[in-house]
């Protein structure tokens, strides 16, 4: 691919690579309210301490700064957040190490190594922001 197109690439994939980014994290944020009982008890399972608390704080922080980085509004500090947000889930949610009743961890697994990607790509969103396209850049 020539560096011409990639140029004339670069808006359009940054747009629908912070968008998509942001669905991942708003949708399973609205997800939990509708579904708040069984992700508390999914939780418990895996051992997750003040589970209500953290769920009903999750919550917003899924939602919030999921549109934050849709719209491009405060992006670097919003891709930090839900970075450290991803890291502690996958260390505490998605822990293959350890055996559930009913779990599988090849599935555990596969959503560590996913979260570190996730989390990898919002390292980079938080490192260099977002600058066009975005409500950021009419700051």
């Amino acid at each position: 691919m020539s560096n011409a197109l990639l140029e004339r690439l670069s808006l359009p994939m940054d747009v629908l690579g912070r968008v998509l980014l942001g669905l991942y994290f708003l949708i399973p944020g609205i997800t939990k309210i509708t579904g708040f009982n069984t992700m508390a008890a999914y939780m418990g399972q895996h051992g997750v301490p003040f589970t209500v608390p953290l769920l009903v704080l999750t919550i917003p922080i899924q939602i919030g700064c999921g549109l934050a980085l849709i719209a491009g509004w405060r992006t670097r500090p919003a891709a930090f957040i839900l970075a450290g947000l991803t890291l502690l889930i996958s260390v505490y949610m998605h822990d293959f190490w350890n055996s559930y009743e009913g779990g599988n961890q090849q599935h555990e697994l596969q959503n560590f190594i996913k979260n570190l990607g996730i989390f990898a790509g919002l390292l980079i969103l938080a490192a260099r922001g977002s600058p066009r396209a975005s409500m950021d850049a009419r700051r």
